[in-house]
């Protein structure tokens, strides 16, 4: 048995689930998620917890029987906490503003480069050079965070880009002569 799929998963006050079918709906204070999961796995909810079942032991059963659970895990987080990426801008004349609820990028180009909001994401800029990502699901946040870090990814010889903060870029030496 998967164990990360046999585990159970407790659901905090405030949040309700909602299930029809092969879909799931989470319900919280920071807002509602649904996604359809595989028919294979069985979500069985109780009054305090939620507990992922496989149908047979085959290696794909397997494998989305740990991802279901994940998935469900992560969902009713993001509605009790959300997520958030943080991202940092280093360079000379490098900044972001919020354009209304979208985010402008001068980053070296001769154009600011302008990321349109998806769903429920928020940005928040701060010293016009450190970016926050947040957003209640989890793999829409990530995705926005990817896309502003492309659009001037970090360079190894002086360091400069977007890139997150926790990030570490290694270093190459430069010509010398």
């Amino acid at each position: 048995m998967s164990r990360i799929g046999r585990l159970p998963i407790d659901i905090p006050e405030g949040v309700t689930l909602k299930q029809d079918e092969n879909k799931l709906t989470v319900k919280g204070p920071k807002g509602e998620l649904s996604k359809e999961f595989s028919p294979l796995m069985t979500i069985n909810i109780t009054d305090d917890q939620v507990i992922v079942e496989r149908s047979s032991d085959n290696r794909e059963d397997r494998s989305l029987h740990g991802l279901t659970r994940s998935l469900i895990e992560s969902m009713i987080t993001g509605v009790t906490e959300g997520f958030a990426k943080k991202l940092e801008m280093v360079g000379v004349g490098y900044n972001a503003k919020l354009k209304g609820k979208d985010l402008e990028l001068e980053v070296g180009y001769s154009h600011p480069v302008i990321i349109k909001t998806e769903g429920q994401i928020e940005f928040e800029v701060d010293k016009n050079t450190n970016i926050t990502v947040k957003g209640i699901d989890k793999q829409l946040v990530g995705e926005m965070a990817a896309k502003i870090r492309s659009v001037r990814e970090p360079e190894p010889y002086k360091g400069k880009g977007i890139k997150y903060v926790d990030e570490h870029i290694r270093r190459k030496v430069g010509k010398t002569g």
